[in-house]
């Protein structure tokens, strides 16, 4: 017990145990959606899209989260158009547009002086994380959350039948860039603990692993929330003794579980 208390009494790492705390909500409840959608792809793509907008925000001097949010909502308004008016898929066209923009911030970025390592974008820097990125994080994580709970039915039938949810009346086009406009402010909340490539397993795995875990959609919300937190604790608790970086460590804990539940989940079906 003396072991597993023994990273609380550092600072630094209680603003890392409550990073992975407040990034826990959000991301665990959007990558059910994502995994019921099929949309996983698409959370990678605006992962690695928001780049570009951090550098540019970084030249213009405003807030770095500005020029993610805004990146990543042109990558996700450029795929969406794209896809409709050529023949080639949509996961096609996700590939694209990512990796262009991708390469795009990464040229932008060689082309400036700046303090902030790259390292810390791609990867994160949860044991640097401030008051500041704590306050954004969470102001982010209650709106996001908030939205999924309070339409939590809206977006289930949307990601299972659209042409049904737009029968009955609902806003199809509101639901589908709303929950992209989701994706992206989780994203950006993110950014300092875990990065924008490391982001994308928090937006998949939980919502595979509680997938796997029970057939019930309403059972998977808080099946996947609490993967999230057991895994953010013990992935921050285990890099503070083996002397790794938190945020892999976490994404790797979220890999063992996944792991665990596709071998129970076919061990279940073969019986």
């Amino acid at each position: 017990m003396d072991t597993l208390l023994q990273p609380f009494q550092f600072a630094f790492m209680n603003k890392a145990f409550i990073m992975m705390a407040v990034i826990a909500l959000p991301t665990s409840l959007l990558s059910c959606y994502l995994v019921l959608k099929g949309w996983s792809l698409m959370g990678d793509a605006i992962s690695h899209a928001v780049l570009p907008g951090i550098v540019v925000a970084y030249l213009l001097n405003i807030p770095l989260i500005i020029g993610a949010f805004c990146a990543g909502m042109i990558c996700a308004l450029s795929t969406g158009f794209l896809a409709e008016n050529s023949r080639v898929k949509q996961d096609t066209i996700m590939g694209i547009v990512f990796s262009g923009m991708f390469g795009f911030g990464i040229v932008l970025y060689t082309k400036i002086t700046t303090d902030v390592h790259l390292d810390h974008i791609l990867f994160g820097n949860m044991l640097g994380i401030g008051t500041s990125d704590l306050l954004i994080a969470g102001l982010i994580a209650a709106f996001v959350t908030v939205v999924i709970i309070a339409k939590r039915q809206d977006f289930l039938l949307h990601a299972f039948d659209p042409i049904q949810a737009q029968a009955v009346g609902l806003r199809v086009g509101w639901l589908h860039y709303g929950l992209l406009s989701l994706i992206s402010l989780t994203i950006v909340a993110t950014l300092s603990a875990v990065g924008i490539i490391l982001a994308i397993g928090l937006l998949i795995a939980p919502g595979a692993i509680a997938f796997l875990w029970t057939k019930r959609f309403e059972r998977m919300l808080p099946i996947a929330v609490c993967v999230t937190m057991v895994s953010g604790f013990l992935g921050v608790n285990i890099s503070f003794h083996i002397d790794s970086a938190p945020a892999p460590t976490v994404i790797l804990v979220l890999t063992i579980i996944f792991i665990v539940a596709f071998i129970r989940y076919n061990t279940i079906r073969t019986q």
